[in-house]
């Protein structure tokens, strides 16, 4: 189709160029002189040389003054002509000899009008130049939406195509025309976009394949954990000395440490693929005195009297929140560390500070802490993943709170901001 359309308007510029080329060939001026009626003026006035009268010529379709030998004006038919031989021949006129028995006379003088010729050939000009201007305007035109339709609308689509693409965009599909241009492209451009979309799909559906593998390895490996860790506290209850006890409690420390790292690997999986779910209710502030309880297995947290209000949380999201924080102080302060828990009701949020004793995190590495994976220059020596902090602000930014930290001179504290209810 886009072939046809260019062959067409090659043979209407073709035939443009032809009707311009014939009507300026035939452009036509009169420039000729009658010989017929100069014959029947000169005739006229021989044959009434003495007697010029106007009624003789009034079928003569020039101009004309006629003069005798001496440049006496005789006759003429019009004030704007020549009436002497200096003039005539400056104006290029005709001049005829009259002769009355073989004895020249005088002279007719036949007036050339070449600004009448002039005007005409202007006025054919003019008409020539606006059939040439209606032609090239039509043209334009029609090249214009030839360009339009072909080149400049196609190239638009595809700029389009490009941006979606390059946005990551793959469902939007590149209209197929074979009708201009670039249709030949269309088509591959649009494949590659279905092979693009294809290949993301692909990826998608085997990284989740893996986390989904991790996630599974992860809760059934707890399973065995919290079995050895059960049993272990079972056999120190019968230890009969120290070093059995010792021994044990190595044995519970170690099992428990790969409980928190599969955990944290699990919820780290889990937060990826958009399956930790937070669902948050309203409950009495005096939960976190149980959830505070149900972490301070060593016995060393010293807690504030909780103020009396209701909170928006869920407390099992809470729960592991604390766990993390108050872990991270055993394991990074010092194992006989004392922990501090201070609460404060402030406009919008319940604040609890954890406080530790132990010497911090380098000032440096702060704005770090929550980054995943990260582990700070204190913790080279413990083993960890990096992925406590960062869950729990996670969890806290989930339940539409926060968590920050901060150094002190004589330890480290952890801040989470717990939302009132009825703050939304």
């Amino acid at each position: 189709m886009t072939k046809k359309l260019l062959l067409a308007l090659l043979l209407t510029i073709f035939a443009a160029s032809l009707a311009l080329t014939f009507l300026i060939l035939n452009l036509q001026v009169e420039t000729g002189t009658d010989r017929v009626a100069i014959n029947t003026i000169v005739k006229l006035t021989e044959q009434n040389w003495d007697k010029l009268d106007p009624k003789l010529y009034k079928e003569s379709p020039y101009e004309f003054a006629i003069i005798d030998t001496t440049g006496v004006l005789k006759y003429q038919t019009g004030n704007a002509i020549s009436v002497t031989v200096n003039e005539a021949i400056n104006n290029r006129d005709t001049l005829v000899d009259v002769f009355v028995q073989d004895k020249m006379v005088g002279k007719v003088i036949i007036n050339n009008d070449y600004r009448a010729i002039f005007i005409h050939m202007k006025k054919q000009f003019i008409q020539v130049s606006i059939v040439m201007l209606l032609l090239l305007t039509i043209l334009g035109v029609l090249y214009i939406w030839f360009l339009n339709r072909s080149v400049l609308r196609p190239f638009r689509k595809m700029q389009q195509f490009a941006k979606h693409i390059a946005r990551g965009d793959l469902e939007v599909p590149l209209e197929m025309d074979r009708n201009h241009l670039f249709g030949a492209f269309t088509e591959s451009f649009d494949m590659m976009r279905e092979e693009l979309a294809a290949a993301r799909h692909s990826e998608y559906l085997a990284n989740k394949s893996k986390k989904e593998l991790v996630a599974s390895l992860s809760h059934d490996i707890k399973t065995p954990v919290a079995s050895l860790k059960a049993i272990t506290e079972l056999m120190l209850l019968s230890a009969r000395d120290e070093k059995t006890g010792r021994q044990l409690n190595t044995l519970y420390s170690k099992a428990d440490q790969i409980d928190r790292l599969v955990t944290d690997m699990f919820h780290s999986t889990l937060e990826e693929l958009n399956e930790l779910k937070v669902s948050l209710t309203e409950e009495q502030s005096h939960l976190l005195i149980q959830i505070i309880n149900n972490v301070n297995f060593y016995e060393r947290i010293s807690a504030a009297s909780v103020p009396d209000c209701l909170i928006t949380v869920d407390p099992l999201r809470l729960q592991q929140v604390i766990d993390n924080v108050v872990n991270n102080s055993y394991k990074y302060a010092y194992t006989d560390t004392p922990i501090d828990i201070k609460f404060e009701i402030t406009d919008h949020y319940l604040e609890v500070d954890i406080l530790d004793y132990g010497p911090g995190v380098p000032e440096e590495e702060l704005p770090l802490v929550f980054n995943k994976f990260f582990r700070g220059s204190l913790a080279v020596s413990q083993n960890g993943a990096g992925l406590g902090l960062y869950i729990s602000r996670y969890m806290m930014q989930k339940m539409q709170g926060d968590i920050l930290c901060s150094n002190r001179e004589d330890g480290f504290t952890v801040k989470l901001l717990i939302p009132l209810a009825g703050q939304n």
